[in-house]
């Protein structure tokens, strides 16, 4: 298939900022309608809206492209569906910092095709900061390229990660936390996975790592790849799922500590 990626990547920062202005107005104007999935996740009215918006501009541009959504499209109907193009949404990462006022939020939208992604773009509305990445091309924050950190010794750096509803998971984050933190400069749970990850790529983290859903590491994984990042997993990746859109257990580091958090990690896991 021949795909323009200027231009899709062109077409996904546009849409970005328009769904960023909505959450924006929303919020400032007062009009969000708070509800909760899963007894415990919060969900805004104005995912709803932003969501709507983007997943109905795709479809009227690329009609023939698969929408991956976390509010109205959570699902692909096989594995098959990872190897299409495919659009992979979240309408806000971030919606409980975005409920009480925080700006670490954000909207992201990548673009993947043949399993890998190609496009990524973090679009943070209330920073006015916003981070792309086409394959084989440069990283940028706002236009000017960004680069992850040089650091070389994990015990001088700085390491996001988040925390799980699920309360087994919970204790499994929490020795993970313990362990890191013994080796580790300072650690910061931001709210947010999409700027986390391309927090690593702009070297204001040196590392991050947590089990997350496709929607919420797409177009930063991008993002801090292309900003030469190292990024893989704890364990070993499901054969039937290409590694871009697996997030059990993701670690996203600037090279040279890469190797030692995920070591520390795996110890931890294994207690």
């Amino acid at each position: 298939m021949d795909l323009d990626l200027h231009h899709i990547a062109a077409f996904a920062r546009d849409l970005s900022l328009r769904a960023g202005d909505l959450i924006g107005i929303e919020r400032d104007n007062h009009r969000l309608e708070v509800s909760h999935k899963r007894d415990v996740e919060l969900l805004t009215s104005a995912d709803l809206k932003s969501e709507k918006l983007i997943n109905a501009e795709i479809a009227k541009a690329f009609p023939d492209h698969l929408i991956l959504a976390e509010e109205f499209s959570p699902e692909l109907a096989s594995d098959a569906d990872l190897e299409q193009p495919l659009w992979i949404v979240d309408p806000i990462d971030g919606t409980v910092n975005y409920a009480y006022g925080h700006h670490q939020v954000a909207v992201s939208i990548a673009f993947a095709y043949g399993g890998q992604m190609r496009v990524g773009v973090v679009h943070c509305p209330f920073q006015n900061e916003t981070f792309t990445a086409i394959e084989g091309g440069s990283a940028e924050l706002n236009d000017a390229p960004i680069h992850v950190s040089q650091e070389t010794t994990l015990r001088r750096a700085l390491i996001g990660t988040g925390f799980s509803y699920e309360r087994p998971q919970l204790e499994l984050d929490m020795r993970r936390l313990h362990a890191v933190l013994h080796h580790c400069r300072d650690m910061r749970r931001i709210g947010s996975a999409a700027i986390d990850i391309c927090w690593v790529g702009a070297a204001r983290l040196e590392g991050y790592y947590e089990t997350l859903n496709l929607w919420d590491l797409a177009a930063g994984l991008l993002i801090a790849r292309q900003a030469g990042a190292h990024v893989g997993h704890l364990g070993e990746v499901p054969a039937n799922i290409p590694p871009d859109l697996y997030g059990k257990d993701l670690v996203v580091a600037a090279p040279a500590i890469y190797d030692n958090l995920v070591d520390i990690l795996r110890q931890a896991s294994a207690q």
